[in-house]
């Protein structure tokens, strides 16, 4: 039994217990910050563990903590996570992928407490396939490399109400992986997918290679992530991009990639003192953090 088959029977119950459920099945989970996505342990998703003794000791020091799941080969599941950001929707283009033929064959539907979907499909075990993010379409994969955060999971919304991840459907046919090279080429064709590269491949002076950007920094790895945001973030206030417009370009990228809030913000910040000093305002200058809170991990997903 894996993550796939648990979903059904975790919507409503105390996180502690399903955390012990996950564990049960065999399936690794991590706690995160109550009412977050941020890990509560240091090496975030590397430290997931189905031990029921490790998760329990988790869950009776963070009662209240959300549940992260790491996807790929780890849990055996992969997600194709649809965003929802104020007037902005994924839905078309997962609609369109799907119609098409390039988003079919999900096991079980999770709404996301910011009003998107995570798709969930099983990971194919003769096949890695990495975490990226299709920013034009406001879709993302998490794969190998990545999390998301688990129902009954719930997250801060700026109205100051707590939303849970909850179940929606699980299939009732046989699910089958989903082939993540080739959604994304429909997703967003003119995006290259960067997998080793040192640089992102398409990379002009101006803020209008933000979505490039973005996608390079989401699918960074682990010591990598924070250089990879600070170069980034560089670029943009060389191409005279706000400080505001790059954390809204770059921050939920960051943030799929294991970043915090804190880090994103602070990484941000000094990569516009070290390109152009400028004076401190409350409009470029303040990166409030509340803006970084409006959907899934994962893209830490969702």
């Amino acid at each position: 039994m894996g993550a796939l088959d648990v979903f059904a029977e975790v919507n409503g119950m105390p996180l502690a217990d399903a955390a012990a459920r996950f564990a049960a099945a065999g399936v690794p989970v991590f706690p995160c910050v109550p009412g977050e996505k941020r890990p509560l342990v240091r090496r975030g998703f590397h430290d997931a563990s189905a031990d029921p003794q490790q998760v329990g000791m988790w869950w009776s020091r963070w009662p209240s903590a959300n549940i992260g799941i790491p996807t790929g080969a780890a849990s055996g599941a992969e997600v194709v996570d649809v965003d929802v950001h104020q007037a902005v929707t994924g839905f078309p283009a997962f609609r369109a992928a799907h119609r098409e033929g390039h988003a079919t064959g999900w096991a079980a539907l999770v709404r996301t407490p910011s009003g998107g979907l995570h798709a969930y499909y099983p990971s194919d075990p003769g096949r890695v396939q990495s975490s990226w993010q299709a920013a034009r379409a406001h879709v993302d994969f998490r794969g190998d490399g990545g999390y998301i955060i688990a129902p009954p999971s719930q997250v801060l919304r700026p109205s100051g109400v707590r939303a849970p991840y909850r179940l929606i459907v699980t299939s009732g046919d046989a699910p089958a992986p989903v082939d993540a090279v080739r959604l994304r080429e429909f997703l967003d064709p003119r995006t290259p997918i960067p997998i080793d590269a040192a640089r992102p491949a398409r990379v002009g002076r101006r803020g209008s290679d933000a979505n490039v950007l973005a996608g390079w920094v989401a699918g960074r790895g682990e010591g990598e992530r924070n250089r990879g945001l600070f170069w980034a973030a560089c670029r943009l206030a060389e191409a005279g991009t706000s400080p505001d417009s790059t954390l809204e370009a770059l921050g939920p990228a960051a943030e799929h990639a294991g970043l915090g809030s804190r880090e994103i913000m602070a990484t941000i910040r000094s990569a516009y003192r070290t390109t152009s000093p400028i004076p401190r305002t409350a409009t470029d200058s303040e990166l409030d953090e509340r803006r970084l809170v409006r959907g899934s991990p994962g893209r830490m997903l969702s």
